[in-house]
């Protein structure tokens, strides 16, 4: 008898595959006498569209909404059609008489598997492999150490939960105020309150205000005619802003020609712990600063990191701490990261510790969820073989580890007073004492940047010449535009957006969205014209603003969609019955609807896409081809090329940036032909981040074959 493993990509396949010594290969699988060892690719299964339960649904009508079928069915994907078929002849096949689960080690691998069991009503018994890292040793041990399945059932129901809910908030939503507003609106119950966080703060800095404001700086000479220093005046309340500038010219009329006397001098020490070990979303904020990297592009790189070279550990991670049992691998991790000559100067320092400095920030059972924190694995580092982008990613990765084990940063804080005549000046600088694990370039989750200042030697009651005032004229500042590491920020902390108390304490373990979903999210906003994107800043368009504008508040605030998250992470850990939570989804479909049918909003959206309704198709647009599915003519937007009968249920769509990370764009000369040949041959195109060129085909559905 034999073991079918099912993986969630071919590569992974192949490297278990290699493990288990598996070296036979068969169209779609790989075995040999104990295991066969096959693969998804991504999702094979998707949920049945509204015209597959009733085929009257297919017209988008107001009347046949809200749609909440009594059980939502599954379907293959099209586009993947024959691996799920290949899947299903295997499973069963009589040899194979168990299962094993080796999807990626989270909700969307257990809901990956799971669909894949349920649609091919597969009844055989199956275990779990869970591993947090792709290297040999990980595949070889978590194979040593299958789980019971029955752990993950509730994860699986969380995951099954969060698809249907997002199914039928996003076709009811998206329909309902499609038809009211004659615009194609997509609504989503994690991504319309992302864009309303982008939208409330646009309105911020449109409806800001520059207020002119004054600050009189004053020069002083020390005595002893070292050089002079800086101070600014203070009120009473110790405000630097002075909005009435005859304020400020009474000050100087008075003290223009005194002296100075230093009042006080106030040394505080101050320290700062290392920082916590990377989850995603830290992660992608610091590559989004450091480097500029879009939160996908980050989890991509990541995910690379992690599948291909097997020098990191899960990255789709929401836990910023290790668990127990890898307090064993922690030297094997820095011995690693000795041999390396980039590290060797920071690793040989902790290694020379007589004791790694092993603290709850580090190793904390209790704060680490389905994975531990993102951190090397043992593998052998060879960092010229990395591409500069996945150079960048691994080692920041690498440093913030190291980090963890440095010393505290430790600085003093010196503020000196300055008074003329009854007037009080402030000069402030910082002395480093300790550099600790700012040795490593890194700063503390609160900290910013300090650079180290030149204080005067000055000491109490030193009397100081007045050398100069100066009056500096500034305006107050609106808030900056989000960027995607502040939108991270904003998605993972919702709490902070909803003022009911209660509820603030309870979106702590909530938010918007996942570690391995907000990137999508992101991007989701950005494609379906929503959102642009200006250098780094995120910029809501017209069309996201007037979405806002159309939906309840409910849709729009982070507080429903957090207590969401919460729930569907109360249904992982068996906390919370899924029927209960499915009924407040349909609860508030039913709100949705209602709202949408009963609004008197007048809000216009402008007709760029819309089809008329005398001519059913979009005026003043080029017809770039005929739909190959339904034969309608194929329209062009900024991200893709479209069937005009997307209104009638068509699908087809081909996006201009499928094929970008090979280095090509599709234009409009090559979506003509390659809708009306089905391929096209003979291209050009650059290997994953290298300069390598090599020969491909392009296919109808935007994917690359190569030649």
């Amino acid at each position: 008898m034999k073991t079918l493993v099912i993986a969630e990509k071919p590569s992974v396949a192949r490297d278990i595959a290699r493990v288990l010594k598996c070296e036979s290969k068969a169209e779609g699988y790989i075995y040999n006498d104990k295991y066969i060892i096959t693969w998804a690719v991504g999702h094979l299964v998707s949920l049945c569209e509204p015209e597959e339960y009733d085929i009257k649904l297919k017209r988008w009508n107001i009347n046949t909404l809200p749609i909440i079928p009594n059980q939502i069915k599954l379907k293959p994907i099209a586009k993947t059609k024959q691996q799920l078929k290949i899947i299903s002849s295997l499973i069963n096949k009589k040899e194979v008489d168990s299962l094993i689960c080796a999807t990626d080690s989270g909700r969307e691998g257990e809901l990956i598997f799971r669909y894949i069991y349920e649609i091919t009503k597969c009844k055989k018994p199956f275990k779990r492999l869970w591993i947090s890292s792709m290297t040999d040793e990980a595949i070889s041990e978590g194979f040593k150490n299958l789980k019971d399945s029955k752990e993950y059932d509730n994860l699986y129901l969380s995951a099954k939960c969060r698809s249907e809910a997002d199914w039928l908030v996003g076709i009811n939503a998206s329909r309902v105020f499609t038809l009211k507003f004659d615009e194609l609106l997509s609504i989503g119950r994690v991504q319309t309150p992302t864009l309303s966080i982008l939208v409330t703060r646009q309105e911020e800095i449109e409806n800001f205000k520059p207020e002119p404001y004054f600050e009189l700086e004053a020069k002083f000479l020390p005595c002893d005619f070292e050089e002079t220093y800086k101070g600014i005046y203070i009120d009473k309340d110790k405000n630097s802003k002075i909005f009435v500038k005859q304020t400020i010219e009474d000050i100087i009329n008075k003290i223009k020609d005194k002296d100075g006397v230093v009042e006080n001098i106030e040394n505080k020490n101050k320290e700062l712990l290392p920082p916590l070990l990377y989850d995603l979303t830290e992660l992608q904020r610091d590559c989004n600063k450091k480097f500029s990297y879009s939160a996908q592009k980050t989890l991509s790189i990541a995910q690379d990191l992690y599948e291909k070279r097997k020098l990191i550990t899960y990255p789709r991670t929401d836990s910023r701490y290790l668990s127990k049992d890898m307090s064993s691998k922690l030297r094997k991790v820095l011995e690693k990261l000795n041999d390396t000559e980039e590290f060797k100067s920071y690793a040989s320092y902790v290694l020379s510790l007589e004791k790694l400095p092993v603290t709850k920030r580090i190793i904390d059972d209790k704060k680490v969820t389905d994975h531990h924190a993102i951190i090397p694995t043992i593998s052998n580092i060879k960092l010229n073989n990395l591409s500069q982008e996945e150079k960048n990613v691994f080692t920041l990765i690498a440093r913030r580890f190291l980090a963890v084990f440095y010393p505290k940063y430790i600085y003093q804080s010196t503020k000196i007073i300055t008074k003329v005549d009854e007037y009080n000046f402030l000069t402030k600088g910082i002395t480093v004492i300790q550099k600790g694990f700012t040795e490593l370039n890194f700063k503390g989750k609160d900290e910013k940047e300090k650079k180290e200042a030149k204080l005067p030697r000055v000491s109490k009651g030193d009397i100081v010449k007045l050398e100069n005032l100066e009056i500096l004229e500034k305006k107050t500042t609106p808030p900056p535009y989000y960027d995607e590491a502040s939108l991270l920020s904003a998605m993972e902390n919702a709490g902070r957006f909803v003022e009911d108390e209660n509820i603030k304490e309870s979106l702590k373990d909530g938010g918007l969205g996942t570690p391995a979903t907000r990137a999508s999210i992101i991007e989701r906003l950005i494609s379906i014209g929503y959102v642009t994107r200006d250098k780094k800043s995120l910029i809501p368009t017209q069309k996201g603003k007037n979405l806002i504008k159309i939906v309840p508040k409910e849709l729009k605030s982070p507080e429903t969609t957090g207590k969401w998250e919460k729930g569907l992470v109360s249904i992982s850990k068996g906390d919370m019955n899924p029927d209960r939570f499915m009924t407040s989804i349909n609860r508030y479909v039913n709100f949705l609807v209602d709202f949408a049918k009963n609004s008197d909003i007048d809000i216009k959206f402008e007709k760029s896409d819309i089809i008329s309704k005398k001519n059913k198709k979009p005026t003043n647009v080029e017809i770039i081809a005929k739909c190959p599915k339904c034969g309608s003519d194929i329209l062009e937007n900024s991200k893709a090329y479209y069937c005009s009968s997307w209104k009638q249920g068509c699908k087809f769509t081909l996006w201009k940036n499928s094929i970008e990370k090979y280095g090509l764009f599709i234009n409009k000369d090559m979506a003509k032909k390659l809708i009306e040949n089905k391929r096209l041959d003979n291209i050009k195109s650059k290997i994953n981040n290298t300069e390598k060129i090599i020969s491909c085909s392009l296919l109808e559905n935007g994917s690359i074959k190569i030649d």
